[in-house]
């Protein structure tokens, strides 16, 4: 059957919050009895947003990252719950239970991706339902990805084998995916949230003056095999993505048939910024 996923593109996400405030509008202070108790007005955010800078001046990026409830097919919450107050419809929405999870302090601690939030008033854990109350009534789709400014939060309902090719051609990853939790949440261009670059400024000295070299060649290579490349553009500028966090030296090979070829070195604990490279014939 179908069941509900959802897509994030970290890289259209700007922060404008408006899926967190659709959300905290339809639930703060509004019962839905079987899908959820009112969100209280302070001190919940079912869904977070994250922020990460990478780089440093001039060549400097920030991506934002929505995290919410995942959906997840193994979800441990519903296993630590072990009696129903948490449970998974057979549309892919996990559900916690507001009447039988009443004090079951525990099952916050149970989810990975912190989605769980503890209502001290009414005793209860609570997270993001979907808006399932609103798509049981023929809503298309939640909330959230409705109120999304940029679209890069989107809601589809399709077979599990459809979400595995859509997964496979659009480059979808999911979070933390060693734990095996199986998320129904999937990110497009998640490296900019989890994978570092090196970048820099290619220059040469044309006719006694240093200018900026556009379409030089930039190779990366790690232990002498080729990682990632990239050209520069109109200013000099060249950017290698998805390089791993913490990976030690890297050596950077950068040609132009006219202007000649440099290379250096980059170490990679965070994103790296080369600065100017001069190209010598």
């Amino acid at each position: 059957m179908e069941k509900w996923n959802l897509i994030i593109d970290v890289e259209n996400c700007e922060n404008c919050n408006n899926c967190a405030l659709a959300t905290k509008d339809e639930h703060i202070g509004n019962d839905f009895p079987t899908y959820a108790a009112p969100m209280p007005a302070r001190g919940h955010d079912w869904i977070k947003i994250g922020r990460r800078v990478r780089g440093v001046t001039p060549m400097v990026d920030v991506a934002y990252l929505p995290v919410t409830c995942n959906q997840c097919d193994n979800a441990p919450c519903v296993d630590a719950a072990g009696d129903g107050s948490v449970f998974k419809r057979a549309d892919g929405i996990v559900i916690i239970d507001p009447v039988k999870a009443k004090g079951r302090r525990d099952i916050v601690g149970a989810c990975p991706y912190g989605a769980i939030s503890w209502n001290e008033e009414l005793q209860l854990p609570q997270k993001w339902i979907f808006d399932a109350h609103l798509l049981d009534n023929g809503w298309k789709e939640p909330r959230a990805t409705q109120a999304c400014s940029t679209g890069c939060m989107r809601a589809l309902k399709v077979e599990d084998a459809q979400m595995r090719t859509i997964a496979a051609e659009q480059k979808l990853e999911v979070l933390k995916p060693a734990l095996g939790t199986r998320p129904r949440v999937y990110y497009k261009n998640l490296h900019l949230w989890n994978k570092c670059f090196i970048g820099g400024s290619v220059t040469a000295e044309i006719n006694g003056v240093v200018e900026c070299v556009g379409d030089a060649k930039v190779v990366v290579l790690k232990n002498d095999k080729p990682i990632g490349d990239a050209k520069t553009d109109f200013f000099g500028d060249f950017k290698v993505d998805r390089i791993e966090p913490k990976s030690g030296s890297y050596k950077v090979q950068i040609s132009h048939p006219q202007h000649g070829s440099a290379l250096v070195t980059a170490i990679v604990e965070e994103s790296n910024y080369l600065g100017s490279i001069r190209l010598e014939k």
